[in-house]
């Protein structure tokens, strides 16, 4: 069977992917059949070939998940650049954020109450 999957280069702590299609039961250095594209994460620089790759997929190669989410991303013309992810935030700063909301929507509902309490007290008054 044949697979669409990354294939390492560089240097040690400085990791770059080739988009390599590959017999499955090859190692993952190994010889590879051809080559779509890079993939290079510290920079968050990414290019590949969508019309080889459509044309594995029409064969029925297999793509793993990370070739496949490249492979949407340069279909869609987005960049991995683009897209901003959110930092993780700890239990206690999870739960700051949570009770100031907490307390900003019940002081949003007092201050509501307080200005219908008067409104529905001069109505009667009024009649």
């Amino acid at each position: 069977m044949v697979r669409v999957r990354l294939k390492r280069t560089g240097t040690r702590n400085a990791s770059c992917f080739r988009v390599v299609v590959m017999d499955q039961r090859s190692s993952r250095d190994g010889k590879a059949i051809e080559e779509l594209g890079f993939y290079d994460p510290r920079r968050k620089d990414e290019k590949i070939n969508v019309e080889r790759a459509e044309y594995w997929k029409g064969v029925g190669a297999e793509f793993s998940e990370t070739v496949e989410a490249i492979v949407k991303r340069a279909k869609e013309g987005r960049s991995l650049k683009d897209i901003v992810r959110k930092p993780s935030l700890s239990k206690k700063a999870k739960a700051k954020i949570e009770a100031e909301a907490a307390a900003k929507a019940e002081a949003e509902a007092a201050a509501k109450a307080a200005a219908e309490a008067p409104a529905a007290e001069e109505a009667p008054a009024e009649a």
